[in-house]
């Protein structure tokens, strides 16, 4: 890789390295650049430093402020007059467009699949290619896109730009705020069309679904056998590797799945979550 600055070579090569010479004073927390370090030291702070002149509204990067700032200052000349809706520039209107006509211009010449944008064409084609033009300076690891690249980031410099107004939590990505939400606002968007049940996410419905389909895409290499989820099916791997990844802090016994690791640290805390409606007796578990 070739780099226009000696400084952003130096900072590429800490990932071979694994050189971090910045470290937050707080936590310990090290890093390998000096603005990631600035921008972790705010969860200690609190510091919203960049502040909308025109609403007063305050963020803690200026490229937030900037884009915040254009709902206040841009002028959006082109309308849709179906909508009614209001664009900044011609090619913004012309992709709102293609949602109304349902126009895919743009076709993939390895599976035929087909987009709307130029871009999602070019992002989608990366699945073919294996190509991730993206990598992080911190780890190394690379992405197909920048904003997954950002988002990424965010795991080394512990930002959680959004923060709910009802409760004040703050998450890593827009979608982890959207589902928190749903928590105070009770909002079950995903219906399923055999049962009537609602979720909170399509992916939780695409799972219900299976138990009307009988469907069970996971399957296991070693036995054949099927699952409905992912996660029953790496579970399942366990019983034949023999990995048991979940072990208790207290007296070091391993343990193949979390959730029976959560029940035997109940032997060590004493915690009883169940209790009989009949007589009141409490147990560490609902099974026997």
């Amino acid at each position: 890789m070739s780099f226009t600055y000696s400084n952003k070579l130096i900072s590429h090569q800490r990932v071979y390295t694994g050189e971090k010479p910045f470290h937050c004073s707080d936590c310990g927390k090290r890093f390998t650049i000096s603005s990631n370090l600035r921008r972790h030291r705010r969860i200690h702070t609190g510091e919203n430093s960049y502040s909308c002149d025109q609403c007063g509204k305050r963020f803690n990067r200026s490229d937030s402020l900037a884009a915040h700032q254009q709902t206040h200052t841009v002028e959006q000349p082109y309308h849709y007059t179906d909508s009614g809706e209001h664009f900044t520039s011609s090619s913004n209107l012309r992709n709102h467009q293609i949602v109304h006509t349902g126009e895919n211009s743009y076709s993939c010449d390895q599976c035929g699949k087909r987009f709307t944008r130029s871009y999602s064409l070019t992002v989608h084609k990366r699945i073919h290619t294996g190509e991730k033009p993206y990598p992080c300076t911190e780890c190394g690891k690379s992405f197909k896109t920048s904003p997954e690249l950002m988002t990424h980031q965010r795991t080394h410099t512990g930002e959680r730009p959004y923060g709910c107004d009802r409760c004040g939590k703050s998450f890593t990505t827009s979608s982890e705020l959207i589902l928190h939400q749903r928590t105070h606002t009770g909002e079950r968007p995903y219906g399923c069309d055999q049962c009537g049940k609602r979720f909170t996410q399509s992916s939780n419905l695409t799972i219900h679904k299976r138990i009307h389909t009988g469907e069970k895409p996971y399957h296991c290499s070693d036995c054949g056998k099927s699952f409905t989820t992912s996660s029953e099916l790496i579970s399942h791997q366990r019983t034949h590797t023999g990995e048991r990844p979940y072990h208790c802090s207290d007296c070091g016994k391993c343990f193949a799945q979390s959730g029976t690791l959560k029940v035997h640290q109940r032997r060590h805390t004493g915690e009883r979550p169940y209790s009989c409606d009949q007589c009141g007796k409490r147990f560490a578990q609902i099974g026997p």
